[in-house]
């Protein structure tokens, strides 16, 4: 019997990504393609479906003519994508979102945070669906998005017939099928599911929300049919689609998944050489832009502050939780980036043709050598609170902001390494109040994966170690989201009984990284300045009420 073959696309917050993954989970062949974000203003990120597709066809295509094989080899196609919101009218069209007017940015980004204003009104509703949100409704979901684009461009608004989450849109634009997946509604729009036969949008809730217009025509704006992930969608690739892609005509798609639970189908099975903790005792980390804090449960558990539960937003009939952190690989380069020492240090990278990071953690090895100490203990004098782009978790407020304590004149590249290893540390002190405020709702987190591009980094995978006291697994395959995407199509293809049982098969091992006990002590006094410079912030605000 011939070998079956899937194709996995992601679309990420800067590129477009393909993987060819053999039916064991391998991964053959990738393509990666750049696409255009537009930041016309503060808070304000755009992008195109136009210009993303254009990047899926071209990344298609590049790793099927790598790989050599035939079309029809190919048995399945999955997607996953950023939460973002996109934007067509009654034609399939794309229609601007943005203030600006022009009709390519059709898209606002997940990351865009405009709707501030509409993310408070909407929480002060203090509706039972926020309930499953944390309690508190992200300005980063769609509901606020969507409130904004009607108040601030009616004339648009009334001509957006059609408005889907990013990974909606691209099972849409493959197969003609308008299903949506439960992954991006119940986490994204407000949708409602707590059985596998009790799901619906609310209407009382878009009333309240002032989005009433889109309970009219039965919701046929913002999805009629919710569909579990890994379900086919449709009839499979339509001719068009397999035209523009390289594939062959009804092959079968799978219904999407947000890229982060994506990168989790491919890391929590990881068979290791130890007793493993059950499935709902384990924590994925999905570390890029930003981070994603995964997991499930038997039964609904409510974090204040932490997205969820969500029933069968991953996995079929269990409830997922997600914390997470806005600004995490981003916040590490913001603040590399900006400081004087950045061209030497990186000058120097290149002349010995390491990566920048790689290179300032040699800097911190010799700094700590010529001191008597540990690296993590270069860092006593030097605090980060790192919520730049506001608190996704455990907080809920966007309004937070960064914080440095224990600057001082020094621009060399020493301190400049200081300073990217004092914002490691602050990352990872969010992660661990995250982390805190699940085990006091109930959670019981016993082990952690770590995926994403910043598992390439060795002292961010130690730090995660050391300051959370746990193991931490990096999966064997370094494209976790890319695989994950894949065993979507793996499932559609009717090749798997579940979503598990692709789960299983495609997913591999591991490499354990544990935590060393003598930091401890260094790490729970650090995190208590942590929580200290959190409630300064607070503190600050009071007086400046005045």
């Amino acid at each position: 019997m011939d070998m079956a073959y899937y194709i996995g696309v992601d679309v990420g917050t800067a590129s477009v990504r393909a993987a060819l993954v053999c039916e064991k989970g391998s991964i053959l062949e990738t393509s990666e393609e750049p696409i255009i974000v537009w930041n016309q203003q503060p808070s304000f990120y755009e992008q195109s479906s136009e210009n993303i597709w254009k990047a899926v066809i071209t990344v298609v295509n590049d790793v099927m003519s790598q790989s050599k094989i035939s079309p029809d080899q190919v048995k399945g196609l999955g997607f996953d994508a950023t939460c973002s919101l996109v934007a067509l009218d009654s034609d399939f069209k794309p229609i601007s979102c943005s203030l600006s007017g022009k009709a390519d940015c059709n898209i606002i980004m997940w990351m865009d945070h405009r709707a501030e204003d509409q993310a408070q009104r909407i929480n002060a509703t203090k509706h039972s669906v926020l309930r499953y949100v944390g309690g508190t409704m992200s300005l980063e979901m769609q509901p606020p998005k969507l409130l904004w684009l009607k108040e601030r461009l009616p004339a648009q608004w009334n001509k957006m017939a059609n408005l889907f989450d990013l990974p909606d849109y691209l099972t849409w634009r493959a197969t003609d099928s308008q299903t949506r997946s439960l992954c991006s509604l119940v986490c994204k729009w407000g949708y409602e599911a707590q059985t596998a036969d009790k799901h619906g949008w609310n209407d009382e809730f878009l009333a309240a929300a002032g989005l009433e217009e889109l309970s009219l025509n039965g919701h046929c704006r913002i999805g009629q049919q919710a569909l579990y992930p890994g379900e086919c969608c449709g009839s499979g690739l339509t001719a068009l689609a397999a035209k523009e892609l390289g594939l062959v005509q009804g092959t079968p798609v799978g219904a999407s998944l947000i890229d982060a639970h994506a990168a989790c189908l491919a890391c929590v099975p990881a068979s290791l050489p130890f007793q493993m903790p059950p499935l709902t005792s384990r924590l994925v980390l999905v570390c890029g832009t930003s981070t994603c804090h995964m997991m499930v449960s038997n039964s609904p558990i409510f974090v204040p502050g932490v997205w969820g539960p969500y029933f069968s937003a991953m996995m079929p009939k269990l409830w997922a939780s997600e914390g997470g952190q806005s600004a995490t690989g981003k916040l590490i380069d913001f603040m590399v980036e900006n400081h004087p020492a950045y061209l030497a240090a990186k000058s120097a990278a290149e002349e010995r043709n390491i990566h920048l990071y790689e290179y300032l953690n040699t800097m911190l090895e010799h700094q700590a050598h010529l001191k008597g100490v540990t690296v993590a203990h270069l860092t006593a004098d030097l605090h980060v609170y790192p919520d730049f782009h506001g608190n996704r978790s455990p907080l809920a407020d966007p309004s937070m902001k960064g914080m440095i304590c224990g600057l001082t004149l020094s621009v060399d590249v020493d301190n400049l390494a200081i300073v990217y290893l004092s914002t490691i540390q602050a990352l990872t002190y969010g992660t661990k109040h995250i982390i805190s405020e699940m085990r006091n709702s109930g959670h019981n987190i016993q082990l952690l994966y770590l995926c994403g591009g910043l598992r390439k980094n060795r002292l961010f995978v130690q730090t995660h170690a050391d300051v959370l006291g746990l193991p931490v697994i990096l999966p064997d395959t370094k494209e976790s989201v890319l695989l994950g995407a894949a065993i979507l199509g793996a499932c559609a293809s009717g090749n798997f009984k579940s979503i598990q049982d692709a789960m299983l098969t495609m997913g591999g091992g591991g490499t354990v990284i544990l935590p060393r006990e003598d930091e401890k002590r260094y790490h729970e006094n650090k995190y208590k300045v942590h929580i200290r410079m959190l409630a300064d912030q607070k503190a600050y605000r009071d007086i400046m009420k005045d």
